[in-house]
């Protein structure tokens, strides 16, 4: 006879894929209701804890490296590639935009430097903690992306957590102070820029997982490439120094690079890596049209509007050629 606690046990347990229910399920609910005595089995539920580990389990299963489904192994592949590389482009970022506004607030004379430490002084503890913790947390973006590239899993996890605080100061902020609220879509789109991959990070790299990997280069050699490329997309064209250009250039500049490097090889890159660019893509499209859209029509520069205009056309264009090549890698295999 079924009892109340089984039947529980087996409704929490379809959080899992079916696959993995089919082999396992009957084993799990037998193991859970080991100690549990026969009267108080109608009286029972799974604790939260036992819920929390199925769950933690489900996402393991879903995002699997080997043993599972086709559909299952590619997903857990797309996920970790596109967390490298969207961990990739936020270490780089951090770096190249706190070195630039450093350069430029030290080498400027005094004026420019009071201006920097204004930002941290002057507007209540409060505020300041916040701005302090704004400037020097997305540095730690870095230290996730070093640790993940090292197989330091916990550590690239907590750093990455971390480092995703900041974007949600400007939805607290308006909550705890007289700061205006911010632009809704910027704000949203740049904290799910953030988030998404710290997200992906943290499920994708389960034990499970195999060890994150480069397409090609050292981690320290793709690194600095990347920040040469933010820095001079910033240096170059200074008017378009807004917190979307130098990543969005860079991912345009390293997808092309990468779909270059998987035409030159024998062995085809796996399909998992088109994907994977093909959503950070998309990711980095609805963060650059967030930031253009409340400029349209408020008589900013034409040259602004226009860079950011073309850069918006040119992620656009990389998109749908990462999806194209994307869905014809996966019909192949």
């Amino acid at each position: 006879m079924t009892t109340l606690l089984e039947t529980r046990y087996r409704t929490v347990l379809r959080l899992l894929p079916a696959y993995y229910r089919r082999d396992r399920e009957e084993e799990m609910v037998e193991v859970y209701l080991w100690d549990v005595d026969q009267e108080m089995q109608d009286q029972s539920r799974p604790t939260l804890g036992e819920v929390a580990s199925v769950a933690a389990l489900a996402v393991r299963s879903r995002l699997a490296a080997t043993g599972a489904p086709r559909q299952y192994v590619l997903l857990g592949s797309a996920v970790r590639h596109f967390a490298v590389f969207a961990v990739l482009l936020q270490a780089a970022a951090a770096v190249v935009d706190r070195v630039l506004n450093l350069t430029w607030s030290s080498t400027h004379g005094a004026g420019d430097w009071e201006m920097f430490l204004s930002g941290f002084t002057g507007r209540g503890p409060l505020i300041g903690v916040a701005e302090a913790a704004e400037w020097t947390l997305p540095l730690l973006w870095t230290v996730g992306f070093f640790a993940l590239l090292r197989d330091r899993r916990r550590l690239a996890q907590a750093a990455v957590l971390l480092a995703a605080l900041p974007t949600l100061w400007p939805f607290v902020a308006p909550l705890v102070t007289e700061l205006a609220p911010p632009e809704p879509w910027f704000a949203t789109t740049t904290a799910l820029f953030a988030w998404l991959p710290a997200l992906a990070l943290c499920a994708a790299y389960h034990r499970d997982a195999p060890a994150a990997v480069l397409p090609a280069g050292s981690p320290g050699l793709v690194f600095a490439a990347c920040g040469v490329v933010m820095g001079a997309s910033v240096v170059v064209v200074p008017a378009m120094g807004d917190t979307v250009w130098a990543p969005a250039t860079c991912f345009v500049v390293g997808a092309l690079g990468w779909l270059l490097l998987r035409r030159r090889r024998t062995d085809r890159s796996p399909a998992c890596g088109a994907v994977a660019l093909a959503a950070l893509g998309l990711l980095l499209l609805s963060v650059r049209v967030a930031a253009l859209y409340p400029w349209l029509g408020a008589g900013v520069p034409f040259v602004f509007i226009g860079g950011a205009l073309g850069q918006a056309g040119a992620l656009t264009l990389l998109t749908v050629v990462l999806a194209v090549v994307a869905r014809r890698d996966l019909t192949a295999r």
